[in-house]
């Protein structure tokens, strides 16, 4: 009888495929990680994983990153909305949810199971930790403060009351569920934090 063996998930030879440069090298990469961690997991990606599934040198990805943290950062906000797409439907409400709802998307997918591996790597490893606040951006806070200007133009709100700690309570809302709660991020979740928590803080009633 033949001896059962264990089917593990076999890499593709990515190296005999044409090399990529300059911005669609950068684009190649961030595609590798999220593939990597997509099939193998966080815990299983490597630099040398990447390297090969982008058909890139090693060398290459340690110029551009100090180690894997910064990389899987980067990664993942590639994927994520840019202070440069915010959304303008006409609508506060209708711009930040429209946002979240991005957001929440993305961490349903590989980039939600990057980031979770990433946040318990940095517990654990103060080195990953600083290479996490260095290429932090802070993305949908920049995304927010977008929405506010424009909803400030149409009259919508007063700019001077959107402070940071306003504009970051919905985002924190958002984490906080994403990371310690473990609850499905569902569109009936996001609508009660959009009105119930970032319209009350950032549009003042008129007073009669």
């Amino acid at each position: 009888m033949a001896e059962q063996q264990d089917f593990l998930p076999v890499r593709q030879d990515h190296r005999k495929l044409p090399r990529r440069r300059g911005a669609a090298l950068n684009s190649a990469i961030f595609e590798a990680v999220r593939a990597e961690i997509a099939e193998f997991g966080y815990a299983a990606l490597t630099m040398d994983g990447v390297a090969e599934r982008a058909r890139a040198s090693k060398a290459s990805l340690y110029r551009r990153w100090p180690g894997r943290a910064a990389l899987v950062l980067d990664a993942a906000y590639d994927a994520m909305p840019s202070p440069s797409s915010a959304p303008d439907t006409g609508s506060l409400r209708e711009d930040a949810l429209a946002i979240l709802r991005l957001v929440a998307q993305q961490l349903e997918g590989e980039v939600g199971q990057a980031m979770r591996g990433l946040l318990g790597e940095a517990l654990q490893n103060p080195a990953v930790a600083a290479e996490v606040h260095e290429y932090t951006r802070g993305n949908v806070g920049k995304i927010m403060r977008a929405i506010i200007e424009q909803a400030a133009a149409r009259g919508e709100c007063d700019p001077s009351v959107a402070t940071e700690a306003r504009i970051e309570a919905g985002p924190a809302l958002l984490r906080q569920r994403f990371i310690f709660s473990g609850a499905p991020i569902d569109d009936d979740f996001l609508v009660k934090v959009v009105d119930e928590v970032m319209l009350p803080l950032l549009v003042v009633s008129q007073p009669n």
